[in-house]
């Protein structure tokens, strides 16, 4: 019903569709929301425990329990359900008691279903008090949810009982596929591999590292060099490439689960009490968050450093994870720094700067290979940009690894125009005196972001030039479309958004034929 690729929603989204079908007369439907117990904790989710169980309408909640979400889950919830998961009752009850319950049938006539649902309430009382059950949620299971008639049996089940309730399923990750098993965080995602062994199809060469990989080092070089750093993750140490910084440092590693808003607000009070607090955090993902980065953050003035990875489009994960949000609802913040580098040089650069800097900052970055520089790069000095490509005829303005595109398209041009490139590094503060130059100095200006065109970087360049009073005529915007982009090849896309280098090239001789240029 919901396209979806955050964690922790279907019990709220479940909740409000039976609470609509009893509005619109249709009582008669059963609603099933399906979550698993890594996106259990959300908070999110006990939001809507509190709601269900006070509604006490008629709701099925499948809690699919293979100790995972990407990684293995972590906190106290995850402590609770091993605890039920390892209740006597799941384990055998070998007592005479348990014998005696295993004879009652699942469904049948009236009788059966009553005597079903005893069996029920005498393993609660047996197991001891729930906290499904103090939400006034009836909790069932857990049981084995690869046995395929047992489920079938205990949803039948379910299916009868008024209320709301939750049936708690024990499942594997990978479960009939070997390699899967045997490695689950890997065959999360993986990329594409042999059928009969599981092994990744060789595509040759893999490239430059990616600016991930150059994010986990800056961390790691940051950590060791002042213990009162922190990383902080939202169940994402696989994704951010976190796993050695875990090993090496891990009184400052925090691994919160899928719970961002927490991530976000926790760091707040490690900054407020002293710490210097790295949230390493999807763009897509800190969108949860975006009251704690106002409230907790900002407002209180708190140099907490976000380090926002897929920021852009990440290819074949979807319009749920593309992160072309980010540059406009970061900046929107007083006293909030946001920044993107352009060659994988300049990642370890704005984290060191980010960290000596008394505000808060966040450094976006893609799901792709870090461009490495040629020449020395000029310091980072907060609100300053760097041209890296001298020209007359035009300005093209990028921001952070578009500048690798923005370049190429330079390249591409050779002989038709000479172009200047200024690597913008900042979209806040901007650099005004770029601003002023790049449109009084050449004939057009094209600026250039991984972003939504809204409020993105673009916008930023407008607003400065407006507030110096410059034309604003020969300024062209390129970004991502006031649309959801779909999911595909990352280059793929970028060429279809009009962000690939030949693109950028043609939007430039267009800009300059509209200034009588050629």
């Amino acid at each position: 019903l919901f396209m979806t690729g955050h964690a922790g929603c279907s019990v709220s989204t479940a909740v409000g569709l039976r609470s609509g079908d009893l509005m619109v007369g249709q009582g008669d439907r059963r609603t099933v929301a399906v979550i698993g117990d890594g996106a259990f904790p959300s908070g999110i989710v006990f939001e809507a425990l509190n709601n269900a169980g006070e509604l006490e309408d008629d709701l099925t909640i499948v809690l699919n329990d293979n100790k995972m979400s990407i990684c293995p889950r972590v906190g106290a919830v995850a402590g609770y359900l091993d605890r039920l998961r390892s209740n006597p009752y799941y384990t055998g009850l070998k007592s005479e008691v348990g014998k005696l319950l295993e004879q009652i049938p699942m469904f049948g006539d009236p009788a059966e279903r009553f005597l079903a649902q005893m069996k029920e309430g005498v393993k609660a009382g047996l197991v001891g008090g729930m906290l499904f059950e103090e939400l006034n949620i009836r909790y069932v299971g857990p049981i084995d949810g690869h046995d395929i008639t047992l489920m079938r049996k205990y949803l039948a089940m379910v299916r009868e009982m008024k209320g709301p309730v939750l049936l708690h399923v024990v499942t594997e990750k990978g479960h009939g596929y070997k390699p899967a098993a045997a490695d689950p965080v890997y065959f999360h995602t993986p990329p594409a591999f042999e059928d009969r062994d599981g092994k990744p199809v060789t595509r040759g060469s893999e490239g430059l590292p990616p600016f991930t990989l150059h994010a986990r080092n800056a961390i790691s070089e940051a950590m060791a060099a002042d213990e009162k750093v922190s990383v902080i993750t939202a169940a994402m140490c696989q994704g951010n490439k976190l796993e050695p910084v875990r090993e090496k440092f891990p009184k400052q590693f925090f691994d919160v689960g899928i719970c961002e808003s927490h991530a976000v607000a926790f760091a707040a009070g490690q900054c407020k009490a002293g710490a210097r607090p790295i949230v390493d955090i999807y763009s897509t993902f800190l969108q949860r968050s975006y009251d704690q980065i106002f409230q907790e953050v900002a407002l209180q003035d708190l140099p907490v450093v976000f380090l926002l990875d897929r920021a852009g489009l990440t290819g074949p994960d979807g319009p749920t994870h593309h992160g072309v949000y980010d540059i406009g609802y970061m900046r929107l913040f007083p006293n909030m720094v946001v920044m993107a580098p352009g060659y994988a040089e300049e990642m370890g650069m704005m984290l060191r700067t980010a960290l000596a800097h008394d505000h808060p900052c966040s450094i976006r970055y893609p799901k792709a290979s870090a461009m490495q520089s040629e020449v020395p790069l000029a310091e980072i000095e907060i609100g300053k940009s760097e041209t890296v490509r001298h020209g007359e005829d035009g300005t093209i303005v990028a921001f952070g690894a578009m500048l690798e595109n923005a370049l190429a398209a330079a390249d591409l041009l050779d002989g038709e125009l000479n172009l200047c490139v200024v690597n913008a590094r900042f979209a806040k503060p901007i650099d005004d005196a770029m601003v002023k130059q790049s449109i009084e100095n050449g004939r057009f200006v094209v600026t250039v972001e991984e972003n939504t065109v809204v409020g993105g970087f673009g916008s930023a360049f407008l607003e400065s030039a407006v507030a110096q009073r410059l034309d604003t005529r020969s300024v062209q915007i390129l970004g991502l479309p006031d649309t959801f982009v779909e999911h595909g090849d990352r280059n793929d896309l970028l060429h279809q958004c009009g962000l690939s280098p030949e693109a950028i090239a043609e939007q430039c001789r267009q800009a300059a034929l509209a200034s009588s240029l050629v």
